[in-house]
């Protein structure tokens, strides 16, 4: 009779699996929790304290760390040697491992957690059977995903599952405990690092990801790509997003829509993100999302056609109606109600994504970039000067201007590609330049796009003028009143001309570059 040994601390499908392996014949072990919900279904199953003949000691850390569970694990079933060693010493063979482990990332990512409350949710026993069952994968079957268990128990009925079934399932364990001790490390790291540790930033580095989609391919047809996730913690970001209807995501939507959202989520008020190319082209704020909406497009109406969209705000059938008016790949919002559902499903191809209420600035809290021969890693830029602390360098002719646009003009700066610049007027983005070598040429774009709306606009700069003329420029199309880091050796120079122009300057003292 093949034996099977349950413990698990997600329960899906566990009752189901066990009945399957009861009719094929099987026998059940079992410990805590596992045991008592297999018992209550009354199910015939064994626990393993009686098995072993050693009872559970420690509040429950001991448990299944056992000679006659590892070795009923870990003996050859090919060697005679082993075979009568097992027969020698009682050891009984166990043929199926069902396994997933305590919950460390899941507590870990909780408000408040204690040192003391995360450390008993470091799995021992767990990893050790996984560990034993995967290394002998070749008499053993290691389980350790629910959705496993219906294709294996299929498999088994059939008579069909293999060896190549069980060395998938070996590699698919070393992969799950390999991530569970990478988020272990991390943050023991993080909660013992030494103070002279670079602040915020791992000594050593995981990036055991499992692929959460693939994709038809990357930023060309010509290149591979998938969308990869951490294996263990709580889906955020586009990992927790539900997709309502459209097209699958590709590789540059996913891009897009991550920049969209990241941006619209740093306002408090109702606002609406555009992004085409991985830049914003129009930011608004609104009373409502029809406003936001409405404003945002108007910002740059050539470049949000095919754009992607991002609400902060659960958007109704009058956004839906106004959006059906043109074209854009992905609309993302934390909520839609019926009637937009049904609006908008007139757009088949259209991708409608619901978001959390919230969004990550970086996966994991670190911003990773590859590059030959390694990675770059730094901290996310979350930072941002509040507006009581900017420096008044220079004061215009005309009155001060409001400083929700100062704001809008220096956070959408944040998230354009350096060097940017961003003209805002009333609450809403008018002219974005992004990505230029040149300072001033951004500059110009911005003001070209912007036309007669830059008169009495303010303007954001990701980073310092290094020369007067962005500002002078800036200040003949009509804006009158600049925000910037500061930290230029010619600052001097950029305030005097600012001060003949009569024009506003404020300076933040942080910069906000974007490769």
């Amino acid at each position: 009779m093949p034996n099977a040994l349950l413990s698990v601390h997600d329960k899906s499908g566990l009752l189901d699996l066990a009945k399957e392996l009861k009719a094929l014949g099987w026998g059940l072990l079992a410990t805590g929790g596992t045991l008592r919900v297999l018992q209550e279904a009354g199910l015939d199953v064994q626990e393993v304290a009686a098995y072993t003949g050693a009872p559970e000691c420690f509040d429950g850390r001991v448990k299944t760390l056992h000679p006659k569970i590892h070795g009923g694990l870990l003996y050859r079933r090919d060697l005679p040697a082993h075979v009568k060693d097992a027969k020698a010493q009682g050891i009984d063979p166990i043929d199926l491992v069902v396994i997933n482990l305590y919950p460390f990332e899941a507590t870990i990512a909780k408000e408040g957690v204690t040192q003391e409350e995360a450390i008993e949710q470091i799995d021992i026993g767990g990893p050790s059977m996984i560990r034993s069952a995967s290394k002998n994968h070749a008499s053993v079957t290691v389980l350790t995903n629910p959705s496993q268990y219906e294709p294996f128990i299929q498999k088994l009925k059939a008579g069909a599952w293999t060896l190549e079934d069980r060395r998938a399932c070996a590699l698919a364990a070393f992969q799950r405990t390999a991530a569970y001790d990478a988020a272990i490390s991390a943050w023991l790291e993080k909660q013992f690092a030494h103070e002279d540790a670079e602040e915020g930033l791992p000594t050593r580095l995981s990036l055991l990801l499992t692929q959460e989609q693939s994709l038809r391919y990357g930023e060309n047809p010509h290149q591979a790509a998938g969308f990869y996730v951490r294996p263990g913690g709580s889906p955020e970001g586009m990992a927790a997003c539900k997709q309502h209807q459209g097209k699958e995501l590709s590789f540059n939507n996913l891009l897009d829509s991550d920049a969209c959202a990241r941006l619209v989520w740093q306002f408090q008020a109702p606002a609406c993100v555009v992004v085409k190319h991985n830049n914003p082209c129009g930011v608004a704020y609104g009373a409502h999302p029809l406003e936001a909406f409405l404003r945002a497009q108007s910002g740059d109406p050539l470049s949000s056609f095919g754009g992607i969209v991002a609400f902060n705000r659960p958007i109704g059938v009058e956004v839906a109606r106004a959006m059906t008016q043109s074209f854009f790949e992905v609309v993302l919002a934390p909520g839609f109600t019926g009637e937009a559902l049904e609006v908008f499903a007139a757009k088949k191809q259209l991708r409608l994504l619901e978001t959390p209420s919230g969004w990550p600035t970086a996966a994991g809290g670190l911003d990773l970039r590859s590059i030959g021969g390694g990675y770059l890693v730094q901290a996310p830029d979350e930072a941002f000067k509040p507006f009581e602390l900017w420096e008044a360098k220079a004061t215009g002719r005309g009155p001060k201007p409001l400083a929700e646009d100062l704001i809008l003009a220096q956070k959408v700066a944040k998230a354009v590609k350096s060097n940017s610049i961003v003209i805002v007027k009333d609450g809403a983005t008018v002219g974005i330049g992004a990505g230029q070598m040149s300072r001033v040429d951004s500059v110009d774009i911005a003001c070209r796009k912007a036309g007669d709306r830059a008169k009495g606009a303010v303007l954001g700069s990701d980073a310092f003028f290094p020369f007067a003329d962005g500002l002078e420029l800036a200040a003949k199309a009509g804006v009158t009143a600049f925000v910037q880091p500061g930290g230029s050796l010619r600052d001097q120079e950029v305030i005097a001309a600012a001060q003949k122009l009569g024009v506003w300057m404020f300076f933040t003292g942080m910069r906000h570059f974007r490769h």
